[in-house]
């Protein structure tokens, strides 16, 4: 067995002679003596990012930044920490946001770029393509099934961009491909990008990961359900929901039970990537069963007949198999690392250590969580996501100085994104350790048995003005646990449902909204667009909410892990 890389640096290593560094001790009383004066105050960093973004359209790394710099204040002066210390709070946290979290994102992205810049991702959008020309099945496969594996994989809005812009070509109407984007890109956004929602929910609010995946594989597959039903509606309304109900209906429980089942017993990372190709899988046999149905009609009737269907000539099956290829290489190298005899061997392989100047104790008197820097650095997605690119690159042909140079344009391509994920994990490490999360949640927790059915909102409102439910698990995660602790519910309840509600405010976020539309070239249309999806992101909300209280209750307390 090899052994667990185990570096402990003290806080107070090699402090100047005769100084003695003291923890800090959190208080959430700490402004006035006063837990209503203190969660005031603490929301003033959540309140800059949500002003500067959403009313002022400042740019995300700015905004992030801006509320960093007002949490670093709120910290030292409201919350008497120390400089040093809160610093390094903000220190630890943008290396969390860089390590693993931004590692598995750029290399998740790496691989679907190297599928673009060898023409394989063309051969994959085609076959979506040529599985039927009804724009109801298409809805489904492209935006649904494939912006599903686009998510699992990028996240961040290439789903959105990349399936606008392929229904278009296959003859959507510009605002109708982009509002049938928004409204699809919903259920798999939670274990999107390799599961970097959820791993950061679990990481900022202290909860086991395989139980916090659990609860949010125990809410969005229900949301899951009816989404294909509600992309039929809105291509071809009642007609289409009468005629094409049996792939949206089949595709949608489908995919709910893949991700039910993947998020629960099999793995978070390939969560939304087993559920996206079981959902297209179903829809392609059942097209298969029932060729005679009108939304199974193939290019080859339209061909026939000279009308827009008509195809160029088809992939060689040996370039459709190298299309699909990546994602099933990717599914076989994540699988073999959750083993029975190399699962816990891989994980053995960490780095952990206690973060320099980082001394805080929480209220319970324990070293509380942000102190401490813990990185399983083979077995991360990133570093699996790696092994699976070096495949898929030898298979594609993709030479070393090709797949390097590729490396770094998407490195490149996400320099904002970078900087934006490393000031919001900056900025929930300074509130986590400072104590502002814990004195608005203990504030919150007033709301009581209320507080199950309001949950969602707040998730759902962090991911509409930030665009992100991995920010929107970092900014209000451990505020959702310590609220639920306060008012006696589940903390992996409220914590899952916050980025479960999360994936309800995707379709009308600025970001989102703003790339849909360039995307189909309808700039200046984002109004639009917003009045087309709010209904649709409001409607579920509501329902979500609803499952959400009943969770709390003994009538679905069951659903609980």
């Amino acid at each position: 067995m090899w052994a667990t890389v185990d570096l402990l640096i003290l806080s107070s290593a090699h402090p100047p002679a005769g100084v003695v560094l003291a923890a800090y001790e959190q208080n959430p009383e700490a402004v006035g003596g006063s837990l209503g004066l203190s969660a005031l105050v603490s929301v003033i960093p959540l309140a800059v990012v949500l002003v500067l973004l959403g009313v002022l359209r400042v740019r995300a790394p700015w905004a992030a930044l801006a509320g960093l710099a007002a949490a670093l204040v709120v910290a030292i002066i409201g919350f008497d920490m120390p400089v040093g210390i809160s610093l390094s709070a903000a220190a630890h946290g943008a290396t969390y946001g860089l390590f693993p979290i931004l590692w598995i994102v750029v290399n998740a992205l790496w691989v679907f770029n190297m599928t673009v810049a060898t023409g394989h991702f063309d051969v994959l959008r085609r076959s979506f393509g040529a599985l039927s020309i009804d724009q109801r099945t298409q809805a489904i496969l492209v935006a649904f099934c494939f912006g599903g594996l686009l998510e699992a994989l990028a996240g961040f809005g290439a789903p959105v961009a990349i399936t606008a812009v392929m229904l278009v070509a296959l003859g959507f109407q510009p605002l109708k491909a982009a509002v049938v984007a928004l409204v699809a890109n919903t259920a798999p956004v939670a274990f999107g990008a390799m599961g970097v929602p959820v791993i950061t929910l679990a990481r900022v609010t202290g909860l086991p990961l395989d139980q916090v995946a659990s609860m949010v594989g125990r809410q969005t597959p229900l949301l899951a359900l009816f989404v294909p039903l509600v992309l039929v509606f809105i291509v071809d309304g009642r007609r289409g929901v009468r005629e094409a109900w049996l792939p949206a209906v089949a595709c949608g429980v489908v995919f709910a039970i893949g991700q039910f089942l993947t998020s629960n017993f099999f793995s978070v990372e390939l969560t939304d990537i087993v559920a996206s190709l079981l959902g297209a899988i179903v829809v392609f046999v059942l097209a298969r069963v029932r060729p005679q149905a009108v939304w199974a009609a193939r290019q080859s009737t339209m061909a026939a007949a000279g009308g827009p269907g008509t195809a160029a000539k088809p992939d060689s099956p040996t370039e459709v198999r190298k299309a699909y290829a990546p994602y099933v290489i990717i599914v076989v190298v994540f699988a073999l690392a959750q083993l029975p005899g190399l699962k816990p061997l891989l994980d053995s392989l960490k780095i952990a250590f206690k973060w320099p100047f980082l001394d805080v104790v929480g209220i319970d008197g324990k070293p509380h969580s942000t102190t401490m820097f813990s990185l399983t650095w083979l077995s991360s997605a990133g570093t699996l996501m790696v092994i699976a690119g070096v495949i898929v690159a030898a298979l594609l042909g993709v030479g070393a100085r090709r797949a390097l140079a590729t490396w770094g344009r998407t490195v490149v391509d996400l320099r904002w994104a970078i900087l934006t994920v490393a000031a919001v994990l900056a900025l929930a490490y300074v509130m986590n350790a400072s104590a502002q999360t814990t004195a608005i949640g203990l504030f919150v927790a007033g709301a009581g048995g209320a507080l199950a059915f309001l949950s969602p909102w707040l998730g759902w409102l962090g991911v509409a003005v930030t665009g992100s439910d991995t920010s929107a698990n970092a900014l209000f995660g451990s505020l959702q646990v310590t609220a639920a602790q306060g008012a006696g519910l589940p903390p992996e309840l409220l914590a899952g449902a916050n980025s479960s509600g999360g994936v309800l405010g995707k379709m009308l976020s600025p970001q989102n909204l703003t790339i849909a539309a360039a995307a189909v070239k309808l700039e200046g249309q984002e109004g639009v667009l917003l009045r087309k999806v709010i209904g649709w992101s409001l409607g579920m909300l509501v329902v979500l909410s609803v499952l959400v209280a009943l969770q709390a209750t003994p009538v679905l307390g069951w659903m609980l892990p």
